[in-house]
């Protein structure tokens, strides 16, 4: 994968929000696959070291089993500071730098943050589909922007996040009891597909396997790996 060049990171606030406005009208809001994914990637970042030199991670699985298939991390010293919204000038260009590593495309990419659920239907998960050209999904555990009621306590059951009368993600209970999270639309797929496909990754936790894994190699607790490579084996062991 290559991300396009659709515009500079080195870019203050005021020039940052004017690009997620200007690219928010190019998010699809459709999915593409008439079938169901075989693999997912999953994507974190860590915070800073000493050094203020940030690790983004990408973590393929397969489906449905969410066997690792590749692990791939980058490194890169982050240009903003954490601003609310703006998230993406953020951690996108060493979460980027790892998905350009892979060599297993994925089907969709599971992104540790919002995508429409963003006051300018914007967030990390639009940005990086759009930059990439692949279906994408935000899943972030509060929320941004808008509200949701009368979501039941049981698993897999989900209501929309409604924000001035329009339905930008859902608030999804991934296990029973436990406290939702926000899914919304990245890029090129449809909200109802986007929940199904986060519920598909559950796992014991709150957030999606891909996404914990990701969080996992981020923070150098899960070492990097080609498909095939015998560390994918031990693993999965």
């Amino acid at each position: 994968m290559k991300a396009r060049a659709l515009h500079t990171w080195d870019v203050n606030t005021a020039e940052a929000r004017e690009i997620q406005r200007r690219l928010a009208s190019e998010v699809v809001r459709l999915s593409p696959l008439d079938s169901d994914p075989k693999l997912v990637a999953g994507v974190d970042l860590s915070p800073p070291d000493q050094d203020g030199r940030a690790r983004g991670a990408a973590v393929v699985v397969r489906l449905p089993d969410m066997g690792i298939v590749e692990v791939r991390t980058a490194e890169a010293t982050p240009k903003m500071p954490y601003i609310p919204g703006l998230l993406s000038f953020r951690e996108s260009p060493p979460i980027l730098a790892a998905l350009e590593k892979l060599t297993t495309i994925p089907d969709f990419v599971l992104v540790d943050g919002h995508g429409l659920a963003h006051p300018r239907r914007f967030g990390i998960a639009c940005h990086i589909g759009l930059l990439l050209e692949i279906p994408t999904v935000g899943c972030a555990k509060n929320i941004l922007r808008g509200r949701y009621e009368g979501l039941v306590a049981e698993q897999g059951a989900w209501a929309p996040l409604i924000d001035k009368d329009e339905v930008i993600g859902a608030a999804v209970r991934v296990k029973t009891g436990v406290s939702p999270i926000f899914v919304s639309i990245g890029h090129m797929v449809d909200l109802e597909t986007a929940v199904r496909w986060v519920l598909a990754c559950r796992d014991r936790i709150r957030l999606p396997k891909p996404i914990a894994l990701a969080h996992n190699a981020a923070a150098g607790k899960l070492p990097e790996m080609a498909p095939g490579s015998q560390e994918q084996l031990e693993l999965l062991t």
